[in-house]
C-alpha cells in the first residue's frame, strides 16, 4: 500500500492515546464509584425481584454503580484489540491495573489524614438536621477492603487477558467480518470468569460468604454484564465506522492486518 509512513504513525499513535484514555478513565472511575450499590429494578420503576437461590438466598438485581460504565471498557477493549492486537490490549491493561493500585494506595493514605476541625463543624448535620460525621462518611465511601482491591485487580487482569486471547482466536476464524461474533464471544467467556473471580477472592477467600452465595451473586452480575454487552453491539460498529473514517481505508486495513498478525503498537 502506498501510505505515507509519517501520517500512518501519527494517526496510529493518536488513536491509541484516545482509546487508551477512554479505557483508563472508565476502568478507574468504575473502581472508585463501585462502592455504591443500586437497585436495577427500582431504577426502571419495577419492584425488586426477590429471587431465591439454593432455597436460602433472596437476591434482587442489585448492582454496583461501576457496572453502569463498565460496558464502555468492554467496547474499548474490543476496539483496541481490533486495531492493536494482543500487545495493545495487554499494554493498556497492565498500565490500568498499575494505576488502579496507585489510586487505592493514595486513597488509603488520604483517609488516614486527621480531619480539620472546621471541616467537621461546618458539615456536622445533614440536610435534614441529623448528626453527620463527614470524615467517617468520606472514609467509608472511599476506603475498600483489601480483599475487594485484590479481587478486583486479579479479576480485571484475568478478564482482559482472556478476552484478548479469545477475540484473536475468533478473528483468525472470521477474518475481518463478523465483528459482533468476536466481541460477543470474547465477552461471553471473559466476563463469566471475571464475575466469579472478584467475588471469590473478595468474599470467599478474604470474607465469609459461602460458595452458594458466590454463585448466586455471580450469576446476577454476569447476566447484567453480558446482556449489556450484547445490547451495545451497535455502538461497537459505530465506533469502528468513526475510526475507519478517521484513519482512511488503507491505514485501517494495515492496522487491523498487523493486529491480527500480533504486530501491534509498541
Amino acid at each position: 500500500m502506498n501510505i505515507n509512513e509519517k501520517v500512518y504513525q501519527s494517526k496510529k499513535t493518536n488513536l491509541f492515546i484516545i482509546l487508551g484514555g477512554v479505557f483508563l478513565t472508565n476502568a478507574i472511575l468504575a473502581e472508585i464509584i463501585g462502592v455504591k450499590i443500586f437497585s436495577g429494578e427500582q431504577t426502571i420503576g419495577l419492584t425488586p425481584a426477590n429471587w431465591t437461590f439454593f432455597n436460602e438466598y433472596i437476591l434482587d438485581f442489585n448492582l454496583t454503580a461501576g457496572a453502569v460504565i463498565w460496558p464502555v471498557v468492554f467496547i474499548t477493549t474490543d476496539i483496541i484489540n481490533e486495531y492493536f492486537g494482543k500487545k495493545g490490549v495487554r499494554k493498556i491493561s497492565f498500565i490500568t491495573a498499575g494505576l488502579i493500585a496507585y489510586v487505592f494506595i493514595v486513597i488509603s493514605l488520604v483517609t488516614k489524614l486527621p480531619p480539620a476541625n472546621f471541616w467537621l463543624e461546618v458539615n456536622q448535620v445533614d440536610n435534614q438536621g441529623n448528626p453527620f460525621n463527614i470524615d467517617y462518611a468520606f472514609n467509608t465511601i472511599f476506603r475498600q477492603g483489601l480483599g475487594i482491591i485484590i479481587g478486583s485487580l486479579v479479576a480485571f487482569l484475568i478478564g482482559q487477558l482472556l478476552d484478548v486471547y479469545i477475540f484473536q482466536k475468533l478473528r483468525r476464524i472470521t477474518g475481518a467480518k463478523m465483528i459482533w461474533l468476536r466481541a460477543t464471544g470474547s465477552t461471553l467467556v471473559s466476563q463469566f470468569i471475571d464475575s466469579f473471580v472478584v467475588l471469590g477472592i473478595a468474599f470467599y477467600v478474604f470474607g465469609n460468604w459461602s460458595l452458594q452465595q458466590i454463585i448466586a451473586v455471580g450469576i446476577i452480575n454476569y447476566v447484567y454484564k453480558f446482556s449489556v454487552a450484547v445490547v451495545l453491539t451497535p455502538v461497537l460498529y459505530a465506533g469502528h465506522g468513526l475510526i475507519d473514517r478517521y484513519l482512511g481505508k488503507e491505514i485501517a486495513e494495515r492496522l487491523t492486518a498487523e493486529a491480527s498478525g500480533d504486530q501491534s503498537f509498541t
